[in-house]
């Protein structure tokens, strides 16, 4: 039986993610898991008995899963290493709203006993597959988790583009760029620029404008299905595309940028079945005073107990009534833990 390994990815310019990792380390070293650490990061981390491992996707081999001490920023960097090998990812909260990440600096201890006792979960996060092209010719080919956005290079000019929608062209901007996301990115660039929040199991892909001077630039849902293209106009200054805020490419006027599903999507580890509302509401900390939830009804007596006027499955007088699923005019569903 091979011995089980897990990789750690910190954001070493940060102390307490530093501090983090060395307490990880220690910790499943005591409970007899190998631990693997980037080349980049050994000598800030400082741990003796670790494996270091190229910054590449063979570090994510063969683990079981990889824990990522940082922000969103820190996780998306380890997804260019697992997502190939499919490893899992764990991210630990150490910045600011961090909604990819599981768990936050004061649930670690814990988070480290669920990965050495394999009580998680497993959900698989829809990616984008991005091509560039320019008369045909490719002129590079990428990926996202969150989000590929095309976008003006010069600050005092607006780009000029066309959006496609399944080989047929939609409208023509004049904008500061264009979003093309996940449902995992509808909360991060494409809801700064005013594009709806996607629950993460909608397979969607989401096309918002960023400043538009248009009558028509509203954010647009569309099938995972669709192929979305981006053409930059030719006589438009040139362009740049962004793929997770991280791998940028520049774009000539001309140039085309295909957006569609990714061949493979990445895996992330949950500890907690929260509902998506729940995380919302933590995350960017909504108001909700006021709610009252689902209201039971009070038991009825039913026909068989000898009430008058009364039959199983109606209200009073024999009205069909609301039954045990009813809730208060004002009411929402209840939003309890799944599973």
């Amino acid at each position: 039986m091979s011995k089980r390994s897990v990789l750690v990815v910190a954001h070493t310019g940060r102390p307490e993610a530093v501090r983090s990792a060395q307490l990880v380390i220690e910790r499943l070293s005591e409970a007899g898991i190998a631990v693997r650490v980037l080349d980049g990061e050994a000598d800030d981390i400082g741990c003796a008995g670790v494996d270091v491992m190229p910054c590449t996707a063979a570090a994510a081999e063969d683990a079981e899963v990889v824990m990522v001490l940082g922000g969103d920023g820190t996780l998306l960097r380890a997804a260019d290493l697992t997502r190939t090998a499919g490893t899992p990812l764990l991210g630990v909260n150490l910045g600011h709203v961090g909604f990819l990440a599981e768990a936050e600096r004061d649930d670690l201890a814990e988070t480290v006993d669920r990965v050495v006792t394999r009580r998680y979960d497993v959900e698989e996060r829809m990616t984008v597959d991005v091509t560039a092209r320019r008369n045909g010719e490719v002129l590079g080919t990428t990926w996202a988790l969150n989000e590929a956005s095309i976008e003006k290079a010069e600050r005092e000019r607006m780009l000029e583009v066309v959006v496609e929608i399944d080989g047929r062209p939609l409208s023509n901007w004049g904008c500061d760029g264009v979003v093309c996301a996940t449902p995992t990115g509808s909360t991060a660039y494409a809801f700064s620029a005013g594009g709806p929040v996607v629950w993460p199991e909608v397979e969607a892909m989401l096309v918002v404008p960023i400043s538009a001077h248009s009558l028509f630039s509203r954010p647009l849902v569309v099938s995972p299905r669709s192929l979305v293209a981006v053409e930059v106009l030719t006589d438009t200054p040139r362009a740049v595309l962004w793929c997770d805020g991280r791998r940028t490419l520049g774009l000539p006027p001309g140039a085309r940028v295909e957006v569609r599903r990714g061949a493979e999507p990445v895996r992330l580890a949950r500890l907690h079945l929260t509902p998506f509302t729940d995380r919302l509401v933590t995350k960017f900390g909504l108001p909700v005073t006021g709610w009252r939830g689902r209201v039971r009804q009070p038991a009825r007596p039913s026909a068989a107990d000898g009430a008058p006027g009364t039959t199983p499955g109606t209200g009073q007088d024999g009205a069909p009534g609301r039954g045990d699923g009813g809730g208060d005019a004002g009411g929402a569903a209840s939003g309890g833990q799944r599973g």
